[in-house]
């Protein structure tokens, strides 16, 4: 196997995951991070010089060592970090081989890379990616902004995209009790879901403090004091909400 120059930048590894995609996932925390989401449970991620770098060999004979489990689960390759898609060219060369072995691939991903990456890098991730993970923080451009200190329409432009290449993929919104779970955005979150014809999936994520530690570590403020970790019945209740014809915002 040639050895390829390009390098990615690597914060961790799991061989283990149930919850990034179908069946068993390899799963591999990319560094780097351009949104600062106030509920972000990876915060040490953020700092895009930071990480270990391996080459998509390198990544590739780790995987391979835990394929005998990870075949027979039907599962794969999940990229989530950070943020994947400001590294194209170390996924492109990951997910050749993935495709080579025949190993399935998806990404997690909030799609905030616009102004930075070659849109034509992305086309080709997207040709190489067998599902994408699509992280949407809120419904409307106000409270995304305020969540993510990102732009709404980033997340929705490549969202369209892959609508538009007929790209299979799922969406998940993390749910914070107080924040983003009136009926308003519920509405809001229905009308976007609404135009949707490729999305296989849609789940709502309850908002957690497990990540909050990791702010203190690094002497930051964590953002969200005084706001409660979502429940599963605040879930259910936003999905009861979303399913309901009758809602008005």
């Amino acid at each position: 196997m040639a050895i390829s120059k390009t390098k990615g930048r690597i914060h961790s590894l799991d061989s283990f995951s149930a919850q990034d995609g179908p069946g068993i996932r390899y799963v591999i925390f990319m560094q780097g991070c351009i949104a600062r989401c106030l509920y972000c449970q990876n915060p040490d991620t953020w700092d895009m010089k930071a990480g270990t770098l391996f080459t998509p060999e390198d990544i590739f004979e780790k995987i391979e060592r835990c394929l005998p489990y990870i075949r027979p689960s039907n599962g794969g390759v999940t990229l989530s970090g950070g943020e994947p898609l400001l590294q194209p060219d170390f996924i492109i060369g990951l997910f050749k081989i993935c495709r080579k072995n025949l190993v399935h691939t998806a990404i997690d991903t909030s799609a905030f890379y616009h102004e930075y990456i070659d849109p034509g890098k992305i086309d080709e991730v997207i040709k190489l990616t067998d599902l994408f993970i699509v992280d949407i923080k809120a419904s409307n451009v106000a409270l995304n902004k305020k969540i993510s200190y990102m732009e709404l329409k980033g997340s929705l432009s490549f969202i369209n995209k892959l609508e538009r290449k007929k790209m299979p993929y799922w969406l998940r919104y993390v749910l914070v009790p107080g924040l983003n779970d009136s009926d308003k955005d519920i509405n809001d979150l229905k009308n976007i879901l609404g135009a949707l014809r490729h999305c296989k999936k849609f789940e709502f994520l309850p908002y957690h403090t497990l990540g909050k530690h990791k702010w203190k570590h690094m002497g930051v403020k964590y953002p969200l004091e005084g706001f409660r970790p979502a429940s599963h019945s605040d879930t259910k209740s936003a999905m009861d909400r979303l399913l309901n014809p009758n809602l008005i915002a």
